[in-house]
């Protein structure tokens, strides 16, 4: 069972890349997947679970061209930038820029779509830094840009390049310290450290000197970069044992401001149960055990009798097994969510958007508050949506892109259903 897309043999990528282009230029009538029912912020309305009081827009789908998006950030009111991954073959990706109409104009008008740069090998991150340029992760490269003019293209400055983008997990995701310095996620290269005969080596060689696969890296940069000059000084592991940290956030206030957070994809068990996902607060030097510990500090199969898991660091918070968190948003103590870690679970037991709030501590914990869920098909398993990226707006609204239906999503107040109530 793989949580996120599974890798596709040569032959069945290609298929997959020929339909997902024949896809893109066939005209489209409605969304996939959702039969939108009614009006939400001036947008479509879908049937997706969201608390009293709010519903559910769709914003963009692949009527505007998306084909798998993983990440939105906004750059500006009614200007948003979108990751498209484009599929698992190599250089299918896209940075494209959305500009949204006013609302009272959404029920007429579609997006305004730019593809601000295409051939990126399987990106995800995009990620604002301190110094006000947005930082783009793909599978072997982390790059940045200023943010262009509306209309103009960007200007793209490698930060770190010829990093290792084979294996299983070969997507980065980045945060920002508050020192400016830069997180990397350096995902394992197998599920469990297996070799090709299906054994298990002890030590792992993907936790060795040479490699440090399956931990999350540290970038110092350079403020300001010299002409002339690489853009980072510094790069190094900084915590070991983390399979694929494709969910890393930094908490921005409160107690635990400044600390670094990491949402484990744990190994590929088939038991519906087992193992956990894990919520970790990232130490320096740490280890967190992968692939020998699960859990709360347990060996994990086929590494009973050899791993000693006392000495690797618990986990902070134990998720159910198979949500696969693709990513974490921490919202601000002003924010509309009051300082909740957010988390997109997108795997088979997952299919829901869910906030942790902050406890006295500053750090997040609590029972899961589900913020967008029921994406199910009557009462089927068939799951009606997978997200994979979360952003406020300026408004302090929730935007959400998932892949499985290929749209952009955002919780708004139900001010019809509000109206409708009065009457």
């Amino acid at each position: 069972m793989h949580k996120c897309w599974p890798e596709r043999l040569p032959a069945q990528a290609a298929l997959a890349a020929l339909a997902s282009a024949l896809l893109a230029w066939a005209p489209l009538a409605q969304a996939r997947g959702y039969t939108p029912q009614g009006r939400c912020g001036g947008y479509e309305k879908v049937s997706i679970g969201s608390p009293a009081g709010s519903c559910v827009a769709l914003v963009a789908d692949e009527r505007d061209g998306l084909r798998a998006p993983r990440r939105v950030l906004e750059i500006s009111p009614g200007r948003l930038w979108i990751i498209d991954m484009g599929s698992w073959m190599p250089r299918q990706g896209r940075l494209l820029e959305l500009r949204l109409p006013a609302p009272s104009a959404a029920a007429t008008q579609r997006p305004q779509v730019q593809v601000l740069a295409d051939k990126l090998d399987r990106p995800l991150a995009l990620v604002r830094g301190p110094d006000a340029q947005i930082y783009i992760g793909e599978a072997g490269r982390i790059w940045r840009t200023p943010v262009p003019a509306a209309g103009q293209p960007i200007q793209a400055q490698t930060v770190l390049d010829q990093l290792p983008d084979d294996g299983a997990h070969p997507l980065k995701e980045i945060t920002f310290g508050p020192d400016g310095s830069l997180y990397v996620n350096i995902g394992s290269l197998t599920d469990r450290c297996q070799d090709a005969q299906g054994t298990l080596p002890h030590p792992c060689p993907e936790r060795g000197a040479m490699q440090f696969r399956g931990a999350v890296w540290r970038a110092v940069l350079r403020s300001p970069a010299l002409q002339g000059q690489a853009a980072v000084q510094q790069f190094a592991p900084f915590a070991l044992g983390l399979r694929n940290s494709v969910a890393l956030a930094t908490l921005p206030d409160g107690p635990a401001q400044g600390s670094l957070w990491q949402a484990e994809n744990n190994i590929d068990y088939r038991d519906r149960n087992e193992p956990p996902e894990e919520l970790n607060e990232l130490l320096e030097g740490a280890d967190y055990g992968w692939p020998y510990c699960i859990g709360a500090q347990r060996p994990a199969r086929g590494y009973e009798q050899r791993a000693r898991c006392t000495t690797t660091q618990a986990p902070h918070m134990r998720w159910p097994a198979h949500t696969a968190p693709l990513h974490l948003l921490a919202t601000t103590q002003a924010s509309p969510f009051q300082g909740q870690l957010l988390a997109a679970w997108h795997g088979p037991q997952g299919h829901r958007v869910v906030g942790f709030a902050r406890q006295k501590d500053g750090k997040p914990g609590g029972k899961p508050i589900e913020w967008l869920g029921h994406w199910t098909a009557d009462g089927k398993t068939r799951p009606l949506g997978r997200p994979t990226g979360l952003a406020l707006n300026h408004a302090g609204q929730l935007m959400v892109v998932e892949d499985y239906n290929r749209t952009l999503l955002m919780l708004l107040p139900d001010t019809a259903g509000a109206l409708a109530a009065q009457r």
